[in-house]
């Protein structure tokens, strides 16, 4: 984390000081590469150090922050500049948690995986409070340290093995799914479309969007260790697959029916907010927290870093073809989505399994 703080405020300089596409560009890899290590790294030390009947939701208080973020970038960035906005939501932040860091412990089933006992015992007492039993849990991660420890150093190969394929294809299919509804497009493009479907300004929707993600990840967050991980999937992916089908109708109805013209960017408008707050509650998270559950700890790395890798292309692929495909065609695009939302539906409900209230060796034992 330490690491990618540094690659960050490397990449937000670079855009701050950018005078021409060469800064640019470099900052935007700078940013890319650590984020991407953040998009893995934390999910996956949330999980490890939280007790099991809270995991859920505090894997998921990451993602309420990521939205938070997001909302405050999209609200401040229609009064300030993007240099400035460089500065306060991107550098910012980075300096922050690169002082936070020297205040948190490290992973205690890290550190008993690299036999520090001494230290692993510390940092669990630290995160569990100098009053709590911890003999319990100590004892259940080092007995399943000890059986990691006789497998084999996971290669990546071994993600293909029987006892393995069935995590990897819920995690990598969850991924996809996650991307394939368009969210990086949609996220993305939120103002042009907003003013594309008949809006005089995208300020107003912008703002809405961006206001609207924080109270629904908070309910995702209440709900997510009460209700469960598949109920909230299986919600959010309905509501997505919704969300972009009336946006789509909205776009073919501005076509086609000219006496239905003033009430087009109410839909339209109305379909892009249901969908975020449906990925807010579900579908922008829960992909994340399954990721960090299912993994046995000695093929953690690997398996993580295929699963980042498919998010990651999947976003680009999204976002760099969101373009072409609208103006191709606007209906089509979001009715494109809304079918991959459809597919998302039957993949949750046939293959993802119900994880809340198990430790992470429960669920590694089911699988």
């Amino acid at each position: 984390m330490a690491l990618s703080s540094v690659f960050c405020i490397a990449g937000w300089l670079a855009i701050f000081l950018a005078m021409g596409s060469v800064l640019l560009d470099t900052g935007r890899f700078f940013t890319g590469y650590g984020i991407g290590i953040f998009s893995f790294v934390v999910p996956i030390y949330i999980a490890e150090i939280s007790p099991k009947e809270l995991r859920g939701g505090l894997t998921t208080l990451n993602q309420f922050m990521i939205v938070t973020g997001s909302s405050i970038a999209f609200l401040l960035g229609t009064v300030v500049s993007w240099r400035t906005l460089a500065l306060t939501t991107g550098l910012a932040p980075c300096i922050l948690l690169i002082a936070g860091l020297f205040f948190i412990p490290e992973s205690p089933r890290w550190l008993a995986q690299v036999g520090r006992k001494v230290e692993f015992e510390s940092s669990l007492r630290k995160l569990r409070g100098a009053k709590a039993n911890i003999s319990g849990e100590a004892k259940e991660i080092q007995e399943s340290i000890l059986t990691l420890q006789s497998l084999p150093k996971a290669r990546f190969l071994d993600l293909f093995e029987p006892e393995y394929i069935k995590p990897v294809i819920i995690s990598v299919g969850l991924m996809i799914c996650q991307q394939s509804g368009g969210i990086n497009g949609i996220n993305f493009y939120a103002s042009e479309t907003f003013q594309f479907a008949g809006l005089k300004s995208g300020k107003s929707g912008t703002i809405a969007y961006g206001l609207i993600q924080i109270p629904i990840t908070i309910v995702g967050m209440i709900l997510l260790d009460k209700s469960g991980r598949r109920i909230l999937l299986l919600i959010s992916s309905c509501g997505t697959c919704l969300g972009c089908f009336l946006t789509g109708t909205a776009f073919f109805l501005k076509v086609f029916r000219c006496d239905l013209l003033e009430w087009i960017p109410f839909l339209a408008v109305g379909g892009v907010l249901l969908f975020i707050a449906s990925f807010s509650i579900g579908m922008g998270a829960i992909p994340w927290l399954i990721m960090s559950e299912i993994f046995p700890l000695h093929i953690k790395g690997t398996a993580g870093s295929l699963t980042c890798i498919v998010n990651w292309m999947g976003a680009w692929a999204v976002s760099f073809s969101f373009n072409f495909l609208v103006n191709w065609s606007p209906a089509g695009t979001f009715w494109l989505f809304s079918g991959f939302g459809i597919l998302n539906i039957v993949f949750v409900a046939k293959l993802v399994p119900e994880t809340k209230g198990k430790s992470l060796e429960e669920i590694q034992a089911s699988l």
